[in-house]
């Protein structure tokens, strides 16, 4: 597909050729861009609405650490790609600050861990040909970082997009934007709805060529950790699908009623989207302490009183396999659009639950 733009670009405070001071002058540029990847390039919704009620399987992964080989990501997917996945999101992570000892004191640097998110959705799209759904933050990304971001995706033909708001940085005790970037998520929907109106953030192209992202946000089951309550925080779901955005994906959670509940509260909102359950398998004994810490979350007794009964980490393992199988049977008796795991980088134990049920 060749994709044809039209930019107009304005520069000021320029002078003629007799010396005359220009306020403004416009140039008109007809840019003809490189080929979009061909193949899988269909929105989110599109998928759910032609799967015609059947529950579709999906999964998110994290891009491997700066210096190993894309490979080790590769190996986590193919074993998942016998369920037929319509996309994969691909998480983001913002930049954090690096320390270096230098002459008895120390500098701060700034670095990104690990490969830039839209270079690998693309790779896997084209190697898998499946839609891939890239996340893209608020956090340590001005607008115009994420406006180029955006520009990029639509040229290599990624039409899904994750917009989430991101988690403070670890010295900081709340979230805070970045000089020019966005505080809420709300706003980053918006700047991507206005890209699909062409409506930059300068006012200085006309495009032919649209984008036309489909847009996923966050929603949290049983509240999101700064909320303070889940009435509040349904509303400020509510914002963001007013803003433009096209279907939410939960924050893991335990407990099935936790999610019906949730759903249930978002259509008394006004919120009419589809709403994807998020899985997670339990797969440590840790977890028990970690994800109720850092996600604010409840897990149930019997699943707390069944992984205390193992003695080692691959038994809970297993368990916790056990759980999101019955967990996931559940929400598919249901009728869920999606059941969207949670991979965290290794596949073997969403392989066994996907096993049980596509």
């Amino acid at each position: 597909m060749q994709i044809n733009r039209i930019m107009i670009i304005t520069l000021a405070g320029f002078k003629n050729l007799a010396g005359q001071k220009i306020m403004s002058i416009k140039i008109r540029l007809n840019i003809k861009e490189i080929p979009a990847f061909a193949g899988n390039n269909m929105k989110v919704t599109d998928h759910i609405k032609n799967a015609n009620g059947k529950t579709l399987f999906s999964f998110e992964i994290i891009p491997p650490k700066k210096g190993n080989s894309i490979q080790q990501l590769y190996n986590n997917i193919e074993p998942l790609m016998e369920f037929n996945p319509p996309f994969i999101d691909v998480t983001t992570s913002r930049e954090e600050y690096l320390y270096i000892e230098k002459e008895g004191l120390l500098d701060r640097k700034i670095t990104r861990m690990r490969p830039g998110t839209v270079g690998i959705c693309a790779a896997i799209k084209h190697k898998y040909d499946v839609d891939t759904v890239p996340h893209v933050l608020c956090g340590g990304f001005t607008k115009e970082e994420t406006e180029y971001l955006l520009v990029d995706c639509h040229y290599l033909g990624i039409n899904n997009v994750m917009a989430l708001r991101g988690d403070a940085m670890k010295h900081q005790q709340y979230f805070e934007a970045s000089n020019g970037g966005h505080q809420f998520a709300k706003d980053l929907v918006g700047q991507i709805q206005n890209l699909n109106k062409g409506q930059y953030l300068h006012d200085v192209m006309e495009v032919d060529g649209k984008s036309d992202f489909c847009i996923g946000v966050a929603g949290y089951p049983e509240k999101h950790l700064e909320a303070p309550s889940l009435k509040t925080d349904l509303k400020r779901l509510k914002q963001k699908v007013d803003a433009g955005a096209d279907y939410v994906v939960t924050q893991m959670f335990f407990d099935n009623n936790k999610y019906f509940e949730f759903v249930e509260a978002a259509k008394a909102e006004g919120i009419n989207v589809p709403i994807i359950p998020g899985i997670k398998p339990l797969a440590v004994k840790r977890h028990l302490q970690l994800l109720p810490q850092v996600f604010k979350i409840d897990l149930p007794e019997d699943l707390i009183d069944a992984v205390d009964g193992c003695k080692t980490n691959q038994q809970v393992r297993q368990v916790g396999v056990e759980w999101a199988i019955e967990q996931s049977k559940e929400l598919q008796k249901a009728g869920v659009p999606v059941l969207h795991y949670y991979s965290m980088g290794k596949s073997d134990n969403v392989k066994a639950i996907a096993s049980e049920l596509f």
